[in-house]
């Protein structure tokens, strides 16, 4: 029997357990090409998880074709019964074989949000969706496109 290496087989299991839908295939070299989609309602939930605020409630994705339209609201601090409208357009893409979330126009009440914290949702996407697509060492993305049914990325995993 041909021993298996750890980490394609754990990058596997990632995948078989995560809810998005994926198509595995291989590769002359031995390498995997993986496939995954991610629907409007997992991506809202990563999304919604990744700003990590208990006072953002009813976010919204709506998918685009090659961006991401998002919208939520924030209770204030000062006064939970009043909410401001949260907006923000991201855009997702390749660089180096790595996953760039790039958040912008990001408004709170029509007032621009802090760089500091819209850096951090760049980072903590950019993460979660990586993780989606069962980010390993020796992984690759290749190819994002973003379409108003869904998020496709498209990874090279290399045979170890």
């Amino acid at each position: 029997m041909k021993k298996l290496s750890k980490l394609p087989l754990l990058f596997l299991i990632v995948l078989l357990v995560s809810a998005c839908q994926r198509n595995i295939t291989r590769n002359g070299d031995g390498s995997l090409v993986v496939t995954t989609s991610i629907t409007q309602q997992e991506l809202q939930e990563d999304i919604t998880s990744s700003i990590a605020d208990p006072l953002v409630k009813n976010v919204t994705v709506s998918l685009q074709t090659g961006y991401v339209l998002v919208s939520g609201e924030r209770q204030r601090l000062n006064d939970a019964s009043k909410t401001d409208s949260l907006t923000f357009r991201l855009d997702l893409s390749v660089s180096n074989g790595q996953l760039v979330a790039s958040v912008t126009d990001a408004k709170l009440d029509n007032i621009a949000i802090e760089q500091n914290r819209v850096d951090h949702w760049n980072q903590t996407i950019a993460n979660r969706l990586s993780n989606i697509g069962g980010r390993s060492e020796n992984s690759t993305l290749q190819s994002i496109s973003i379409t108003p049914e869904s998020v496709t990325m498209t990874w090279n995993v290399a045979k170890q």
